[in-house]
């Protein structure tokens, strides 16, 4: 594409007209684009089958919205509960990783929020937000594995447990959901998310394994962790259908809203820059060891 059509004046005209043309001569050629996402004409957007303006506007939760754009049918009133007591679950812990990325990024290109919010979030990996899809992908590996029936008590679930935490530590693997930097004793997310999903007689496979996980885990690393918020999350968005290989995604979604509150605070009161002049302070010099 010239450099004029984005550059200098940038006009939505121009890239229009490109978009137009490439439009027309895909149509000419018949190729077909299949989605059951979203569509547009001139008068009208569709997404998931609705009128966007008539029938989603004004009348459908964003959690809402994004559970059925995922998993492409929509959610019960109780399904909805649990989803977004997840997402408000995951939205924020206070200067993680990802917020001092995303504050300090702000504070380098304060033109880019989308750069900002973009540091923060691609720091959600194995030891912040992804334990979600984790924990989430453990247990359902662990009952995909599972030879005999589901369990129908305490007992059941324990044995279960019991053997999928034996074999990763004989494999010497860590079991995802287990402990936290800041919550020693109890992640406070935990036992809510637990009582609502229970609540909401969404209380499934995942989460059972989970908590049975949190009681058995003892007798096999000789010390107790407590079951941390990201992987009761990840179990609970398991027993939701949704798929466990976009566990991390929803994650990614909360904690969005919560590196723009970030990005809000730093711009009324900033501490990035203290942050910055605070470490390059106090750096040291020291050779490196051979």
């Amino acid at each position: 594409m010239p450099h004029d059509t984005y550059g200098r004046c940038g006009t939505a005209a121009a890239v229009t007209t490109t978009m137009t043309a490439t439009a027309r001569d895909r149509h000419m050629d018949g190729a077909t684009f299949p989605t059951s996402i979203g569509t547009s004409d001139p008068t009208s957007i569709r997404l998931l089958g609705q009128d966007l303006a008539a029938d989603l506007m004004g009348k459908v939760g964003f959690g809402e919205l994004a559970f059925w754009l995922v998993a492409g049918r929509r959610p019960s009133p109780q399904e909805t509960r649990v989803f977004e007591t997840v997402l408000v679950a995951l939205a924020d812990h206070g200067f993680t990783p990802t917020a001092i990325a995303a504050r300090l990024t702000y504070l380098s290109a304060p033109e880019s929020v989308q750069g900002a919010l973009a540091a923060g979030l691609l720091g959600g990996g194995s030891r912040f937000l992804g334990v979600t899809e984790d924990s989430g992908r453990f247990l359902a590996g662990v009952l995909a594995a599972n030879e005999g029936p589901v369990p129908t008590d305490d007992e059941g679930w324990d044995a279960l447990a019991l053997a999928a935490v034996t074999e990763a530590r004989e494999a010497r693997r860590l079991v995802p959901g287990l402990g936290h930097p800041v919550h020693k004793v109890q992640d406070p997310r935990t036992p809510v998310l637990l009582a609502i999903a229970d609540e909401e007689g969404l209380r499934g496979p995942h989460l059972r394994l989970f908590e049975a996980i949190g009681r058995v885990h003892p007798r096999v690393l000789g010390r107790t962790l407590p079951l941390n918020g990201a992987g009761v999350c990840g179990a609970a968005l398991a027993d939701l259908g949704l798929p466990v290989d976009l566990l991390r995604g929803f994650a990614l979604l909360a904690r969005a809203a919560g590196l723009l509150g970030h990005l809000a605070e730093e711009h009324r009161r900033p501490i990035g820059m203290d942050v910055y002049m605070t470490v390059d302070r106090n750096a040291t010099y020291v050779p490196d060891e051979d």
